[in-house]
């Protein structure tokens, strides 16, 4: 919940701003219509919205995007909890992780933002599918309107795949990189522990080498497994 009064004056102010992550936002089919919609919005005072998807389809690169583009507040999850209420009187909020906020947290904001503000709500699930306990915010939640980004498609893996692979400082060539689209889950996290393991070979990145590691990471034997079209 928001904190007393007393303690809030006691409180030190949330920064403003997080920094951004460099890369380039890749849109996509599995994204389009989601930036379309943040592209236009708020489109008036007392607007809630919220952006889910599944892990790694960049609800929170979108979400920053957005707050940087309206001038809104960044909070997360948790912390939300602790900011002062004055400090969001009609104005653009983000709230990522919105659905590990409390309830009233949730009940609150949600309030402020019908009040004049704008709030974004980022979530890996839709508001509707939130465990809550408020009645009235289960209502609140049922009604905000809810917009989906999909699971990564080549465009949108394409681009992950290079990131890891950048932050290890190793340049794949263009015919690796589409022979993993082509073999791994729709998924960052299947992104990400590949590129991890071609890394751990300390051997040149190759194709040969990624069928190897796509091998072991489609072995149910191997405890870290993780779906890889061979």
């Amino acid at each position: 919940m928001f904190a007393p009064e007393a303690r809030i004056r006691e409180q030190l102010r949330l920064p403003l701003e997080r920094p951004v992550a460099d890369a380039a936002f890749v849109v996509s089919d599995s994204n389009a219509e989601a930036v379309r919609t943040l592209a236009a919005w708020p489109d008036g005072a007392g607007s809630v919205m919220a952006l889910h998807g599944p892990a790694g389809t960049g609800k929170s690169r979108l979400a920053a995007l957005w707050a940087e583009r309206v001038g809104a507040l960044p909070l997360q999850g948790t912390e939300a909890a602790l900011i002062d209420p004055l400090e969001l009187e009609g104005r653009p909020v983000l709230l990522d992780c919105a659905d590990e906020a409390d309830d009233e947290t949730l009940f609150h904001l949600i309030n402020l933002a019908h009040a004049g503000g704008a709030l974004l709500l980022a979530a890996r699930a839709a508001p509707r599918d939130w465990s809550v306990a408020l009645p009235d915010l289960r209502s609140r939640l049922n009604a905000v309107r809810a917009v989906a980004l999909e699971a990564p498609d080549d465009a949108v893996l394409s681009a992950i795949l290079r990131a890891r692979f950048a932050e290890r400082s190793i340049t794949p060539s263009d015919d690796l990189i589409d022979y993993l689209v082509r073999r791994l889950d729709r998924s960052a996290q299947a992104a990400a522990v590949v590129v991890a393991r071609l890394d751990a070979l300390h051997r040149p990145v190759t194709r040969v080498l990624a069928r190897e590691v796509l091998e072991a990471m489609a072995d149910p034997a191997d405890p870290g497994a993780i779906s890889a079209k061979i």
